[in-house]
């Protein structure tokens, strides 16, 4: 296995054992949470969190109506992004790092562990980079889906999609707007990010998160726990999934637009 989801604290000797297992394998690990609605405010004030100094940037997902890629554990995502290019990324997660051994000879693909309280999943992702607005065209539905990735990520889509699929075959689901913010904490060694994502339906997802090289992951981990207790934020309540809850929320817009009237 290379992901689990166990009640906050509750990871036992297995599954802390494959956790190190993986973090030996990957290339990074990313230690994340996201704030309880209820905490949103304090965390705005202890942090520091101020909009003027995030960077912008709009989301935007590919999948069929129905989110058979997403049931795959296959996400296509790319991005638009304030004063830079923008980027696309095929990932696929949970994955066995052995089991991508082949697509990892590539500098394109990462293999990380994204680590949250009570569960840890392990993805492998390409990214590729393109002008600045390569992906607005996209989303106008004047250039093609396929062509914001490169031979490599299409390459790579198609060994994990399902089988009768190509890029084209997808539907534009965004975007989402996303404020981005990089924290330099005096009493946390490590880069903190904070992602507040903005939904059309109003409501928002606040994420922390902090990578580090995988020999450092459960030292850091320790550090940033115990960094978020001082400032007084839970870090064991229930975590939302920014993709899950997007792709959730736009397959229902579709599904809503395509039924018939009085349905």
């Amino acid at each position: 296995m290379s992901t689990s989801t166990q009640p906050p604290g509750l990871l036992s000797a297995e599954q802390l054992g494959e956790l190190l297992d993986l973090t030996k394998q990957a290339d990074s690990v990313e230690l994340k949470m996201t704030v309880p609605n209820a905490e949103r405010p304090l965390a705005v004030a202890s942090l520091g969190l101020d909009p003027l100094d995030a960077q912008i940037r709009q989301v935007y997902f590919f999948d069929t109506a129905d989110l058979a890629l997403n049931r795959r554990g296959v996400v296509v995502r790319a991005r638009r992004i304030q004063g830079r290019n923008d980027d696309s990324v095929v990932k696929v997660r949970p994955v066995n790092p052995t089991e991508v051994a082949t697509a990892r000879k590539s500098k394109s693909l990462t293999v990380e562990v994204d680590a949250m309280p009570g569960g840890f999943v392990c993805s492998a992702s390409m990214k590729a980079t393109f002008g600045r607005t390569d992906v607005k065209e996209v989303a106008a539905g004047t250039r093609a889906i396929h062509k914001v990735y490169t031979k490599e990520q299409q390459s790579f889509f198609r060994a994990n999609a399902l089988s009768e699929l190509e890029l084209d075959d997808l539907v534009c689901l965004g975007p989402i707007t996303v404020l981005k913010q990089k924290l330099r904490p005096e009493e946390y060694a490590g880069r903190l990010v904070a992602e507040l994502w903005l939904y059309p339906d109003g409501s928002r997802i606040l994420e922390l998160s902090s990578r580090c090289a995988p020999v450092n992951a459960f030292q850091v981990a320790a550090e940033l726990k115990a960094f978020l207790v001082k400032r007084g934020l839970e870090i064991s309540g229930d975590q939302q999934t920014k993709t899950t809850t997007a792709l959730a929320y736009f397959a229902g817009e579709l599904a809503r637009v395509a039924a018939p009237a009085g349905s």
